[in-house]
């Protein structure tokens, strides 16, 4: 390798949005190393303002075209916390279905799509497709496919849901549907292990990084927390109060990122995936435990690359917990419920759930007519920024001396391993007037 060089890669591939590496060497001293957000920010807090509490969950939804099921039901929780509504158990278990949804077609998106390419050595999906991989690249557009139709069963459609209300669901799916969906995720489990094992046979193209860092996720005694449950951190413990979470989430602006980065205990933290498997992976069902015990996944594990692995054992929990859902649902008998009528009250709600990139957070204060004064939501990616950057701090001087391609190369994937949204992520535009 040389003593100088001069990386800047504009934009990443195979991630969403618009997000820089650049890296400066000079006489084998690093001179600049800068994970840059260069994304304009969207303003969605700005646009709910006055905006009337039945249509915050329509308008947050668009923040993404990934994660817009756990953006509507953030929404509707922290609508529902200021407006002191609750919701019925059969509402609940249809939310539960809906986020495992979510999770599934953004993992194995991610995991098919973007990840497993640089496993086979490739620039994309596709030439796996022309490739003896042709059959593993079917079972992945299968499991897609599954996941995409649970959604829209649920939500009405998978991008954008249209079912999800204040309150409960404008329509529910039959007893029936339900039957039919719980044979195809049973059925399915099987093509989810057949993948899982064709990436066990790849996963030595993972480097083995590790960085000792935060963790931070919700947690719940009951199950295997993606709905609800407690703000949890592998160094500080449980924080009860979830109104409070600006005290764990601590924002800042740094001068090269329009998003936001962010700490608590410690520089940075880590959520998504693999921050909810540290936490919470006694809480597995069996078949996703085993998927773990594959590829010897054990909590605390501090290599961010395995974040992809610990989407694949999600990917497989949640069918099984879908499984399960359904049988709850079938058994209690599918009812025809209107949603809690609303009475206007001026109030403050913040709703929470993990979304596949990790724990998200929507927080309005409403007026006693229902008009939203003042809004914030705290999105999973610019979490991970400031990991991200540090992590390349600590990742570089390792592999400082391999060939220019090959640093370039192993800085993508450290990036793609954090599956970032970005452009939910950008939030902040430093304005300055002369």
């Amino acid at each position: 390798m040389s003593n100088t060089m001069d990386i800047n890669i504009d934009h990443v591939t195979r991630v969403e949005g618009h997000g820089n590496i650049v890296l400066n060497v000079k006489n084998g001293n690093i001179e600049k190393l800068e994970w840059q957000i260069s994304e304009a920010p969207r303003f969605f807090e700005a646009m709910l303002h006055d905006r009337n509490y039945d249509e915050l969950r329509s308008i947050t939804s668009r923040i993404c075209g990934i994660c817009s099921i756990g953006h509507s039901l953030a929404s509707l929780k922290a609508t529902e916390d200021a407006l002191d509504v609750t919701v019925s158990e059969q509402t609940e278990f249809l939310r539960r279905l809906a986020i495992n949804g979510e999770n599934m077609q953004s993992h194995i998106l991610h995991i098919g799509y973007l990840a497993l390419p640089d496993l086979f050595g490739v620039g994309s999906v596709f030439p796996l497709i022309q490739s003896k991989h042709k059959d593993a690249v079917k079972k992945i557009i299968h499991l897609h496919r599954l996941s995409n139709e649970l959604s829209d069963l649920i939500c009405g459609r998978t991008t954008h849901p249209i079912r999800l209300i204040v309150g409960g669901f404008s329509a529910v799916p039959t007893a029936r549907q339900l039957s039919d969906l719980k044979k195809r995720l049973e059925k399915d489990l099987a093509v989810a292990n057949e993948v899982a094992k064709t990436i066990y046979g790849v996963i030595g193209g993972f480097p083995t990084f590790t960085r000792e860092t935060e963790f931070i996720a919700l947690s719940s005694k009951k199950e295997y927390a993606l709905y609800d449950g407690v703000i949890t951190s592998t160094d500080t413990g449980k924080y009860p109060d979830y109104k409070n979470y600006q005290n764990i989430m601590k924002e800042y602006f740094v001068p090269y990122s329009t998003a936001l980065h962010a700490k608590h205990a410690r520089e940075s933290y880590m959520v998504g995936a693999l921050a909810r498997f540290n936490i919470n992976s006694k809480q597995l069902h069996e078949n996703a435990q085993e998927v773990a015990n594959l590829f010897s996944l054990k909590a605390v594990n501090y290599n961010p690359f395995m974040n992809t692995i610990a989407q694949m054992v999600e990917f497989v929990h949640n069918i099984e917990d879908s499984i399960k859902i359904v049988d709850q649902l079938l058994d209690n008998g599918i009812k025809d419920e209107k949603p809690q009528e609303i009475t206007l009250k001026a109030g403050r709600g913040v709703g929470i759930v993990e979304v596949p990139r990790g724990i998200l957070v929507h927080d309005y204060s409403l007026n006693d007519k229902g008009k939203c004064e003042k809004a914030n939501c705290i999105i999973p990616t610019n979490q991970n920024h400031a990991n991200i950057q540090k992590d390349m701090e600590s990742f570089v001087p390792q592999i400082i001396d391999k060939p220019q391609k090959e640093i370039e190369l192993s800085l993508e994937m450290l990036v793609r391993a954090y599956d970032p949204c970005i452009s939910c992520s950008t939030h902040y535009l430093d304005v300055t007037f002369i």
